[in-house]
């Protein structure tokens, strides 16, 4: 695989898990906590800031770990069974996510354990400050992994094939790809728009987001196993 089929797996990985939607609804909480607790513009846009750099630093430490984790296992050479188990995860998750990533109710639940959901809420509601926002940027990440795992993974078996300089391009761009969703929100709270209609563009194109991170998933994992799994079985023939 050539470096330029390497960076376009890795960005359609981070698309993938920008399209993922957690994060996204504790910014909008916390941005409504904020807002209703009539705290100032500044203030609120600092929060947010926080939260989105938590976010991506957790992005960037969980996918450099796994890729750590994959090389310290397999070396540059990944053995064609790990990449099949790794299409499989995203076949598996991507059907998934077709079927219950949002509960059956009105409104944008997500289908994560309760305990994790019901944490994060608490949490938003009692964050005041900063360093508070940045924690539960990163518990957001933590709290999602059940789904973004599968395009973690995928991005670190490809990383961990890449020289180093190459290595670092691909971290820095499935991090910068993952938070596009975050970031569209974060402009939008902090240039004054209204959570309400955030929310409303939500809820009316959940479904369409959820189908097309189901299939994005699916498409990944196709194209990985025809170029990884079947290319190097024809061409070892």
């Amino acid at each position: 695989m050539n470096i330029a089929s390497s960076l376009a797996i890795i960005a359609l990985a981070a698309l993938i898990h920008a399209s993922f939607q957690l994060s996204v609804s504790v910014l909008t909480l916390l941005g409504g906590h904020a807002i209703g607790a009539k705290k100032s513009q500044a203030k609120v846009l600092r929060l947010t800031t926080s939260f989105v750099f938590g976010v991506g630093v957790m992005t960037v430490l969980l996918l450099s770990f796994v890729s750590l984790v994959l090389l310290d296992v397999f070396g540059g050479q990944t053995p064609q069974v790990v990449w099949a188990i790794g299409c499989g995860l995203l076949f598996g998750v991507g059907v998934a996510v077709w079927l219950f990533y949002y509960r059956r109710a009105k409104g944008t639940s997500l289908w994560i354990p309760r305990p994790i959901a019901s944490y994060l809420h608490e949490r938003t509601k009692a964050t005041g400050r900063s360093a508070e926002a940045f924690s539960l940027g990163l518990t957001s990440v933590l709290g999602e992994l059940i789904f973004i795992i599968a395009p973690i993974a995928i991005s670190a078996l490809v990383l961990i094939q890449l020289s180093p300089v190459w290595q670092l391009v691909g971290i820095a761009t499935y991090a910068v790809i993952s938070l596009l969703s975050l970031t569209i929100i974060w402009v939008l709270i902090g240039s004054g728009h209204k959570l309400s209609h955030i929310q409303e563009w939500r809820e009316a194109n959940k479904y369409f987001l959820q189908f097309a991170a189901g299939s994005g998933l699916i498409i990944l994992g196709f194209y990985v196993y025809v170029v990884e799994v079947l290319g190097s079985t024809v061409g070892g023939v």
